[in-house]
């Protein structure tokens, strides 16, 4: 399958879903994994893209929450809705791991889920922690933009 914008959008959906799913289930990723591939129709999904991302962000929560807990203004980790986390997580990751997805995309997919999922201003809570992190994350590639402003 060719990979373009819109698989790898349906990728980012299911992989936020399934970290959702996670968080509250406790469940294995694997576990969690093998069933969205039986109850959905992944034919125009970026299954790779699905895999890594969940999978990463699954396996690395504890240091994708450290990396944007300092971003939380003044709400605590905790405090945050599991769709908020789910969304942060996801795209945390795919600003470590995903440098080939530029910091605006990440951004801008992160703001489109929540905006669909989350609660009713949750999307410009989460612009604002993903904003600062891609300053400490994406450092160059931020720079790089605002020059070219």
């Amino acid at each position: 399958m060719k990979v373009t914008a819109a698989t790898r959008s349906r990728a980012r959906h299911y992989a936020m879903q399934a970290l959702y799913q996670w968080q509250m289930t406790k469940k294995t990723p694997e576990l969690i994994e093998a069933e969205f591939h039986s109850d959905n129709d992944m034919s125009k999904v970026d299954v790779e893209y699905f895999s890594a991302a969940f999978q990463g962000a699954a396996n690395d929560a504890e240091k994708l929450d450290e990396q944007f807990a300092p971003y939380l203004k003044d709400k605590k980790l905790q405090e945050l809705d599991p769709v908020t986390l789910a969304v942060l997580r996801l795209a945390a990751f795919e600003f470590g791991e995903r440098i080939d997805v530029p910091y605006k995309v990440v951004i801008n997919e992160a703001v489109n889920l929540a905006k669909k999922f989350g609660a009713e201003e949750s999307h410009k809570f989460i612009n604002g922690v993903l904003d600062k992190l891609a300053k400490d994350l994406r450092q160059l590639e931020v720079q790089q933009q605002i020059q070219q402003q």
